[in-house]
Protein backbone atom coordinates (compact mmCIF):
# COMPACT_ATOMS: atom_id res chain seq x y z
CA UNK A 1 0.00 0.00 0.00
CA UNK A 2 1.21 3.39 -0.64
CA UNK A 3 1.00 5.79 1.86
CA UNK A 4 1.35 9.76 1.24
CA UNK A 5 1.71 12.63 2.86
CA UNK A 6 -1.18 15.71 2.93
CA UNK A 7 -1.53 17.17 -0.47
CA UNK A 8 -5.17 18.82 -0.25
CA UNK A 9 -5.69 21.87 2.41
CA UNK A 10 -8.46 21.58 4.27
CA UNK A 11 -9.66 24.91 2.83
CA UNK A 12 -9.33 24.14 -0.82
CA UNK A 13 -11.59 25.68 -3.24
CA UNK A 14 -12.77 24.45 -6.89
CA UNK A 15 -12.38 27.76 -8.65
CA UNK A 16 -13.76 28.88 -12.08
CA UNK A 17 -15.27 32.02 -13.69
CA UNK A 18 -17.79 33.46 -10.85
CA UNK A 19 -17.49 30.61 -8.80
CA UNK A 20 -15.40 29.18 -5.79
CA UNK A 21 -16.37 25.61 -5.02
CA UNK A 22 -15.43 24.45 -0.98
CA UNK A 23 -14.46 20.94 -0.80
CA UNK A 24 -16.06 18.50 1.21
CA UNK A 25 -13.70 16.47 4.17
CA UNK A 26 -11.52 14.31 2.18
CA UNK A 27 -9.12 11.31 2.97
CA UNK A 28 -6.62 13.53 0.84
CA UNK A 29 -6.56 16.30 3.65
CA UNK A 30 -5.73 13.88 6.41
CA UNK A 31 -1.95 13.38 7.17
CA UNK A 32 -0.98 10.19 6.60
CA UNK A 33 -0.42 7.59 9.40
CA UNK A 34 -1.89 10.46 11.62
CA UNK A 35 -4.49 9.68 14.58
CA UNK A 36 -7.84 10.55 13.31
CA UNK A 37 -8.94 14.03 13.57
CA UNK A 38 -12.19 14.48 15.58
CA UNK A 39 -14.49 15.86 13.70
CA UNK A 40 -16.72 19.05 14.37
CA UNK A 41 -19.63 19.43 15.57
CA UNK A 42 -22.29 21.12 14.30
CA UNK A 43 -25.20 23.08 15.82
CA UNK A 44 -28.48 23.70 14.03
CA UNK A 45 -31.88 25.29 15.74
CA UNK A 46 -35.17 24.94 13.85
CA UNK A 47 -38.34 26.73 14.73
CA UNK A 48 -42.05 25.85 13.96
CA UNK A 49 -44.05 28.76 14.20
CA UNK A 50 -47.29 28.84 16.52
CA UNK A 51 -47.21 26.45 18.85
CA UNK A 52 -47.79 22.38 18.51
CA UNK A 53 -50.18 19.94 19.96
CA UNK A 54 -48.99 18.99 23.10
CA UNK A 55 -51.27 16.14 23.44
CA UNK A 56 -50.14 14.61 20.69
CA UNK A 57 -46.24 15.70 20.66
CA UNK A 58 -45.36 14.33 24.90
CA UNK A 59 -44.87 10.62 25.37
CA UNK A 60 -47.22 9.16 28.47
CA UNK A 61 -43.95 7.53 29.51
CA UNK A 62 -40.63 8.79 31.03
CA UNK A 63 -36.73 7.15 30.00
CA UNK A 64 -36.35 4.59 27.13
CA UNK A 65 -39.68 2.83 26.84
CA UNK A 66 -41.85 5.60 25.77
CA UNK A 67 -44.09 5.28 22.62
CA UNK A 68 -43.98 7.87 19.89
CA UNK A 69 -46.68 10.12 19.28
CA UNK A 70 -48.23 10.75 16.39
CA UNK A 71 -46.50 13.99 16.06
CA UNK A 72 -43.29 12.00 16.47
CA UNK A 73 -44.34 8.92 14.59
CA UNK A 74 -42.53 10.26 11.15
CA UNK A 75 -39.12 10.85 12.99
CA UNK A 76 -39.19 6.58 14.14
CA UNK A 77 -35.96 6.11 11.93
CA UNK A 78 -33.98 8.39 14.68
CA UNK A 79 -35.34 7.16 17.79
CA UNK A 80 -32.19 5.83 18.93
CA UNK A 81 -30.90 9.87 18.28
CA UNK A 82 -34.38 11.63 19.80
CA UNK A 83 -34.01 13.17 23.06
CA UNK A 84 -37.52 14.38 23.72
CA UNK A 85 -36.97 17.03 26.23
CA UNK A 86 -40.47 18.09 29.04
CA UNK A 87 -40.53 20.57 31.44
CA UNK A 88 -38.44 23.58 30.01
CA UNK A 89 -39.47 27.19 29.94
CA UNK A 90 -38.76 30.30 28.49
CA UNK A 91 -39.94 32.54 31.76
CA UNK A 92 -38.83 35.94 29.50
CA UNK A 93 -41.51 35.51 26.96
CA UNK A 94 -44.27 36.59 29.69
CA UNK A 95 -45.87 39.92 29.74
CA UNK A 96 -44.98 42.50 32.23
CA UNK A 97 -47.42 43.76 33.80
CA UNK A 98 -47.64 47.36 31.51
CA UNK A 99 -47.69 45.54 28.39
CA UNK A 100 -50.34 44.35 26.05
CA UNK A 101 -50.27 41.66 23.54
CA UNK A 102 -47.37 40.75 21.60
CA UNK A 103 -47.53 36.97 22.95
CA UNK A 104 -46.22 36.06 19.82
CA UNK A 105 -42.98 38.67 19.02
CA UNK A 106 -41.82 38.17 22.75
CA UNK A 107 -41.98 34.32 22.56
CA UNK A 108 -40.49 34.36 18.91
CA UNK A 109 -37.80 36.95 20.29
CA UNK A 110 -36.96 34.78 23.67
CA UNK A 111 -36.66 31.33 22.28
CA UNK A 112 -32.81 31.32 21.65
CA UNK A 113 -32.41 34.21 24.07
CA UNK A 114 -34.01 33.70 27.06
CA UNK A 115 -34.37 37.62 26.97
CA UNK A 116 -37.94 39.63 27.08
CA UNK A 117 -37.77 42.18 24.18
CA UNK A 118 -38.89 45.38 24.79
CA UNK A 119 -41.97 46.28 23.76
CA UNK A 120 -41.46 49.05 20.01
CA UNK A 121 -42.22 49.26 17.24
CA UNK A 122 -39.43 51.55 16.26
CA UNK A 123 -35.67 51.12 15.70
CA UNK A 124 -34.79 50.44 19.00
CA UNK A 125 -35.44 46.94 19.69
CA UNK A 126 -33.72 45.32 21.90
CA UNK A 127 -33.54 41.19 22.98
CA UNK A 128 -30.25 39.62 23.63
CA UNK A 129 -27.61 37.26 22.16
CA UNK A 130 -29.14 34.05 20.65
CA UNK A 131 -26.97 30.68 21.31
CA UNK A 132 -26.43 30.19 17.68
CA UNK A 133 -24.35 33.10 17.80
CA UNK A 134 -23.02 32.18 20.82
CA UNK A 135 -21.86 29.80 19.08
CA UNK A 136 -21.32 31.55 15.81
CA UNK A 137 -18.56 33.79 17.52
CA UNK A 138 -16.07 30.22 18.19
CA UNK A 139 -16.50 28.42 15.24
CA UNK A 140 -16.69 31.59 13.06
CA UNK A 141 -12.80 31.60 13.79
CA UNK A 142 -12.41 28.19 11.48
CA UNK A 143 -15.15 28.98 9.05
CA UNK A 144 -15.68 31.16 6.03
CA UNK A 145 -19.24 32.24 7.29
CA UNK A 146 -19.66 31.83 10.97
CA UNK A 147 -23.57 30.86 10.75
CA UNK A 148 -26.19 30.44 8.63
CA UNK A 149 -29.70 32.28 8.94
CA UNK A 150 -32.67 30.72 7.06
CA UNK A 151 -35.90 31.20 6.59
CA UNK A 152 -39.08 30.69 4.65
CA UNK A 153 -41.03 33.48 4.74
CA UNK A 154 -40.17 36.66 3.63
CA UNK A 155 -38.04 38.99 6.09
CA UNK A 156 -39.42 42.19 4.83
CA UNK A 157 -42.22 42.89 6.54
CA UNK A 158 -41.92 46.35 9.06
CA UNK A 159 -43.61 48.88 11.23
CA UNK A 160 -45.86 46.98 14.04
CA UNK A 161 -47.33 43.68 13.50
CA UNK A 162 -49.00 43.00 16.80
CA UNK A 163 -49.17 45.68 19.32
CA UNK A 164 -46.99 47.56 19.69
CA UNK A 165 -44.21 45.04 18.91
CA UNK A 166 -42.37 45.84 15.73
CA UNK A 167 -42.66 43.10 12.90
CA UNK A 168 -38.62 42.61 13.14
CA UNK A 169 -39.05 40.52 15.94
CA UNK A 170 -41.11 38.16 13.83
CA UNK A 171 -38.37 38.16 10.96
CA UNK A 172 -35.62 36.28 12.74
CA UNK A 173 -34.97 33.93 16.02
CA UNK A 174 -31.59 35.20 15.55
CA UNK A 175 -29.83 37.91 17.71
CA UNK A 176 -26.30 38.71 17.04
CA UNK A 177 -26.09 41.22 20.31
CA UNK A 178 -28.83 42.80 22.12
CA UNK A 179 -29.88 45.25 19.38
CA UNK A 180 -28.99 43.43 16.56
CA UNK A 181 -31.63 40.88 15.18
CA UNK A 182 -29.80 38.80 11.94
CA UNK A 183 -31.73 38.89 9.23
CA UNK A 184 -33.37 35.22 7.69
CA UNK A 185 -32.48 34.33 3.92
CA UNK A 186 -35.24 33.17 2.14
CA UNK A 187 -33.60 33.10 -1.34
CA UNK A 188 -32.19 29.85 -2.44
CA UNK A 189 -30.56 31.56 -4.79
CA UNK A 190 -28.98 34.06 -2.39
CA UNK A 191 -28.14 31.38 -0.36
CA UNK A 192 -26.34 29.35 -2.95
CA UNK A 193 -24.69 31.92 -4.53
CA UNK A 194 -23.44 32.81 -0.76
CA UNK A 195 -22.02 29.21 -0.35
CA UNK A 196 -20.41 29.57 -4.25
CA UNK A 197 -20.06 32.58 -5.63
CA UNK A 198 -16.76 33.75 -5.59
CA UNK A 199 -16.03 36.88 -2.85
CA UNK A 200 -15.46 39.89 -5.08
CA UNK A 201 -16.91 38.62 -8.57
CA UNK A 202 -18.69 41.40 -10.69
CA UNK A 203 -22.25 40.35 -10.26
CA UNK A 204 -22.76 40.92 -14.18
CA UNK A 205 -20.56 37.93 -14.57
CA UNK A 206 -22.61 35.80 -12.34
CA UNK A 207 -26.09 37.10 -14.15
CA UNK A 208 -24.33 36.38 -17.51
CA UNK A 209 -23.89 32.40 -16.24
CA UNK A 210 -27.22 32.17 -14.99
CA UNK A 211 -28.51 33.35 -18.30
CA UNK A 212 -26.77 30.95 -20.12
CA UNK A 213 -27.33 28.32 -17.87
CA UNK A 214 -24.60 27.39 -17.03
CA UNK A 215 -24.09 26.70 -13.20
CA UNK A 216 -21.53 26.38 -11.02
CA UNK A 217 -19.68 23.20 -11.91
CA UNK A 218 -19.60 23.94 -14.96
CA UNK A 219 -17.23 26.94 -14.07
CA UNK A 220 -15.09 24.82 -12.32
CA UNK A 221 -15.19 22.03 -14.72
CA UNK A 222 -11.21 22.39 -15.31
CA UNK A 223 -10.16 22.44 -11.27
CA UNK A 224 -12.77 19.66 -11.14
CA UNK A 225 -10.73 17.46 -13.74
CA UNK A 226 -7.40 17.85 -12.45
CA UNK A 227 -8.50 17.25 -8.86
CA UNK A 228 -9.66 14.13 -9.64
CA UNK A 229 -6.29 12.99 -11.23
CA UNK A 230 -4.93 13.52 -7.84
CA UNK A 231 -7.43 11.37 -5.92
CA UNK A 232 -7.40 7.82 -4.95
CA UNK A 233 -10.59 5.74 -5.60
CA UNK A 234 -12.34 6.40 -2.46
CA UNK A 235 -11.46 10.25 -2.81
CA UNK A 236 -13.01 10.99 -6.32
CA UNK A 237 -16.08 8.76 -5.00
CA UNK A 238 -16.59 11.28 -2.21
CA UNK A 239 -16.46 14.49 -4.85
CA UNK A 240 -18.62 12.67 -6.96
CA UNK A 241 -21.24 12.78 -4.91
CA UNK A 242 -21.04 15.58 -3.52
CA UNK A 243 -20.79 17.29 -6.70
CA UNK A 244 -23.94 15.66 -7.94
CA UNK A 245 -25.60 17.30 -4.99
CA UNK A 246 -24.36 20.66 -6.06
CA UNK A 247 -25.71 20.50 -9.53
CA UNK A 248 -29.39 18.94 -8.32
CA UNK A 249 -29.79 21.81 -5.90
CA UNK A 250 -29.09 24.46 -8.63
CA UNK A 251 -30.89 22.21 -11.24
CA UNK A 252 -33.85 23.00 -8.57
CA UNK A 253 -33.11 26.49 -8.46
CA UNK A 254 -32.87 27.02 -12.06
CA UNK A 255 -36.32 25.63 -12.76
CA UNK A 256 -38.02 27.25 -10.08
CA UNK A 257 -36.67 30.56 -11.19
CA UNK A 258 -37.48 29.76 -14.80
CA UNK A 259 -41.28 28.93 -13.21
CA UNK A 260 -41.61 32.12 -11.38
CA UNK A 261 -40.34 33.74 -14.99
CA UNK A 262 -43.08 32.49 -17.27
CA UNK A 263 -46.66 34.05 -17.28
CA UNK A 264 -48.30 32.15 -14.60
CA UNK A 265 -50.51 33.20 -11.55
CA UNK A 266 -48.68 35.32 -9.12
CA UNK A 267 -47.56 32.71 -6.20
CA UNK A 268 -46.94 33.38 -2.79
CA UNK A 269 -43.09 33.32 -2.07
CA UNK A 270 -39.45 34.92 -3.31
CA UNK A 271 -38.25 34.62 -6.85
CA UNK A 272 -36.85 30.77 -7.31
CA UNK A 273 -38.83 29.65 -4.29
CA UNK A 274 -40.48 26.22 -5.04
CA UNK A 275 -44.65 26.89 -5.44
CA UNK A 276 -44.67 23.59 -2.97
CA UNK A 277 -44.08 24.45 0.23
CA UNK A 278 -42.11 20.97 0.54
CA UNK A 279 -40.17 21.26 -1.94
CA UNK A 280 -39.11 24.92 -1.12
CA UNK A 281 -38.30 23.32 2.58
CA UNK A 282 -36.46 20.24 1.02
CA UNK A 283 -34.12 22.53 -1.09
CA UNK A 284 -33.64 24.84 1.86
CA UNK A 285 -32.49 22.01 3.74
CA UNK A 286 -30.50 20.38 1.29
CA UNK A 287 -28.64 24.31 0.77
CA UNK A 288 -27.89 23.79 5.15
CA UNK A 289 -26.22 20.36 4.17
CA UNK A 290 -24.22 21.53 1.92
CA UNK A 291 -22.78 24.58 4.04
CA UNK A 292 -22.04 21.68 6.73
CA UNK A 293 -20.64 19.14 4.06
CA UNK A 294 -17.97 21.59 3.03
CA UNK A 295 -17.56 23.26 6.44
CA UNK A 296 -18.51 26.62 5.12
CA UNK A 297 -20.09 26.89 8.12
CA UNK A 298 -20.94 24.71 11.53
CA UNK A 299 -24.34 27.45 12.48
CA UNK A 300 -27.46 26.76 11.73
CA UNK A 301 -30.82 28.77 12.36
CA UNK A 302 -33.84 27.61 10.39
CA UNK A 303 -37.46 29.62 11.42
CA UNK A 304 -39.96 27.42 9.36
CA UNK A 305 -42.31 30.32 9.30
CA UNK A 306 -43.11 33.88 10.95
CA UNK A 307 -45.28 34.10 14.13
CA UNK A 308 -48.93 34.49 13.35
CA UNK A 309 -48.33 34.20 9.56
CA UNK A 310 -50.76 33.68 7.08
CA UNK A 311 -48.59 30.49 5.11
CA UNK A 312 -51.20 27.41 4.49
CA UNK A 313 -50.15 23.80 3.94
CA UNK A 314 -52.20 22.72 0.68
CA UNK A 315 -50.48 19.42 0.93
CA UNK A 316 -52.21 18.14 3.80
CA UNK A 317 -55.59 18.49 2.61
CA UNK A 318 -57.00 22.06 3.26
CA UNK A 319 -56.36 25.27 2.65
CA UNK A 320 -56.68 27.30 6.32
CA UNK A 321 -53.88 29.58 7.32
CA UNK A 322 -51.75 27.30 10.22
CA UNK A 323 -52.20 30.79 12.73
CA UNK A 324 -56.20 30.57 12.23
CA UNK A 325 -56.45 27.05 12.83
CA UNK A 326 -54.42 27.14 16.02
CA UNK A 327 -57.58 29.50 17.52
CA UNK A 328 -59.28 26.46 17.57
CA UNK A 329 -61.68 27.38 20.78
CA UNK A 330 -62.28 23.68 21.17
CA UNK A 331 -63.41 23.25 17.97
CA UNK A 332 -62.27 19.53 16.79
CA UNK A 333 -62.20 20.10 13.26
CA UNK A 334 -59.71 22.80 13.71
CA UNK A 335 -57.73 21.04 16.33
CA UNK A 336 -57.34 18.14 13.62
CA UNK A 337 -56.61 20.35 11.24
CA UNK A 338 -53.04 21.44 13.55
CA UNK A 339 -52.30 18.06 14.48
CA UNK A 340 -51.98 17.26 10.39
CA UNK A 341 -49.78 20.30 9.96
CA UNK A 342 -47.32 19.41 12.71
CA UNK A 343 -47.14 16.05 11.40
CA UNK A 344 -46.39 17.19 7.85
CA UNK A 345 -43.66 19.38 9.67
CA UNK A 346 -42.21 16.38 11.63
CA UNK A 347 -42.30 14.35 8.08
CA UNK A 348 -40.18 17.10 6.38
CA UNK A 349 -37.33 17.17 9.63
CA UNK A 350 -37.04 13.59 8.74
CA UNK A 351 -36.10 14.45 5.35
CA UNK A 352 -33.73 16.66 6.45
CA UNK A 353 -32.25 14.16 9.13
CA UNK A 354 -31.85 11.59 6.42
CA UNK A 355 -30.27 13.96 4.26
CA UNK A 356 -27.95 14.65 6.86
CA UNK A 357 -27.15 10.68 7.81
CA UNK A 358 -26.61 9.73 4.11
CA UNK A 359 -23.94 12.42 4.11
CA UNK A 360 -20.23 10.99 4.84
CA UNK A 361 -18.14 13.20 7.79
CA UNK A 362 -14.76 11.31 8.69
CA UNK A 363 -15.65 7.83 10.17
CA UNK A 364 -19.05 8.58 10.17
CA UNK A 365 -22.11 10.89 8.74
CA UNK A 366 -22.68 14.61 9.36
CA UNK A 367 -25.38 13.45 11.32
CA UNK A 368 -23.24 11.66 13.64
CA UNK A 369 -21.40 14.61 14.32
CA UNK A 370 -24.04 17.29 15.10
CA UNK A 371 -26.90 18.32 17.26
CA UNK A 372 -29.92 19.85 16.21
CA UNK A 373 -32.88 21.61 18.25
CA UNK A 374 -36.35 21.20 16.52
CA UNK A 375 -39.34 23.10 18.75
CA UNK A 376 -41.72 25.88 18.87
CA UNK A 377 -41.39 29.14 20.94
CA UNK A 378 -45.02 28.25 22.27
CA UNK A 379 -46.12 25.02 23.23
CA UNK A 380 -50.04 25.74 23.58
CA UNK A 381 -50.95 27.87 20.52
CA UNK A 382 -54.49 28.49 21.35
CA UNK A 383 -53.48 29.91 25.05
CA UNK A 384 -50.10 31.50 23.84
CA UNK A 385 -48.39 29.48 26.98
CA UNK A 386 -44.71 29.64 27.03
CA UNK A 387 -43.96 26.85 29.43
CA UNK A 388 -43.72 22.75 29.06
CA UNK A 389 -42.23 23.66 25.79
CA UNK A 390 -42.06 21.25 22.72
CA UNK A 391 -38.38 20.53 22.67
CA UNK A 392 -36.58 17.71 20.69
CA UNK A 393 -32.88 17.32 20.74
CA UNK A 394 -31.34 14.73 17.84
CA UNK A 395 -27.76 14.13 18.91
CA UNK A 396 -25.78 11.51 17.08
CA UNK A 397 -23.67 10.76 19.88
CA UNK A 398 -21.78 14.30 20.35
CA UNK A 399 -20.19 14.76 23.56
CA UNK A 400 -21.46 10.99 25.10
CA UNK A 401 -25.58 12.05 24.76
CA UNK A 402 -27.36 8.80 24.74
CA UNK A 403 -30.69 9.24 22.62
CA UNK A 404 -33.97 7.32 22.82
CA UNK A 405 -35.31 8.72 25.79
CA UNK A 406 -37.85 11.16 27.22
CA UNK A 407 -36.57 13.01 29.93
CA UNK A 408 -39.08 15.36 32.15
CA UNK A 409 -37.17 17.86 34.09
CA UNK A 410 -39.27 20.37 37.31
CA UNK A 411 -41.77 22.35 36.13
CA UNK A 412 -39.92 26.07 35.51
CA UNK A 413 -36.50 24.72 34.62
CA UNK A 414 -35.01 27.40 31.98
CA UNK A 415 -35.05 26.39 28.77
CA UNK A 416 -31.42 28.44 28.07
CA UNK A 417 -29.58 25.32 30.74
CA UNK A 418 -30.13 23.26 28.20
CA UNK A 419 -28.07 25.63 25.54
CA UNK A 420 -25.15 26.03 27.97
CA UNK A 421 -25.17 22.11 27.86
CA UNK A 422 -25.42 22.08 24.07
CA UNK A 423 -22.34 24.69 23.88
CA UNK A 424 -20.17 22.61 26.19
CA UNK A 425 -21.12 19.72 24.37
CA UNK A 426 -20.08 21.66 21.17
CA UNK A 427 -16.60 22.25 22.95
CA UNK A 428 -17.35 26.63 23.00
CA UNK A 429 -15.72 27.41 25.70
CA UNK A 430 -16.11 30.33 28.39
CA UNK A 431 -19.83 30.56 28.27
CA UNK A 432 -21.17 30.87 32.01
CA UNK A 433 -24.49 32.80 31.18
CA UNK A 434 -26.76 32.73 28.59
CA UNK A 435 -30.01 34.86 29.39
CA UNK A 436 -32.23 33.58 32.19
CA UNK A 437 -30.07 30.28 32.46
CA UNK A 438 -29.44 28.75 35.69
CA UNK A 439 -27.19 26.30 35.50
CA UNK A 440 -26.15 23.12 33.35
CA UNK A 441 -29.04 20.70 31.79
CA UNK A 442 -28.38 17.14 32.72
CA UNK A 443 -28.71 15.23 29.87
CA UNK A 444 -28.71 11.28 29.62
CA UNK A 445 -25.10 9.66 28.98
CA UNK A 446 -23.62 6.65 27.53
Amino acid sequence: MIISRKSIPRRAFLRGTGAALALPMLDAMTPALSAEQPRPVRLSFIEVPNGIRMDKWTPAAEGADFALTPTLEPLADFRDRMLVLSGLDQHEAAALGFEVGGDHPRACAAWLTGAHCKMTSGADLRAGISVDQVAAREFGKYTQLASLEIGLDPPDVVGACESAYGCAYYNTISWRNETTPLPMENRPRAVFERLFGAGGTDPKTRLILRRESRGVLDAVNDDVRRLRGKLGGADRGKIDQYLDAVRDVERRIQLAETQDSRDLPRLEGPAGAPAVFSEYYKLMTDLMVLAWQTDMTRVCAFQIGHEMGGRAYPEVGFGDAHHSVTHHQGDQNKIDKVIQIDKFQTKLLAYHLDRLRSTPDGDGSLLDHSLILYGSSISDGNLHLYTDLPVLLIAGGVGGIKGGRHVRYPRGTPMNNLFLTMLDKANVPNVERLGDSTGRLALPSV
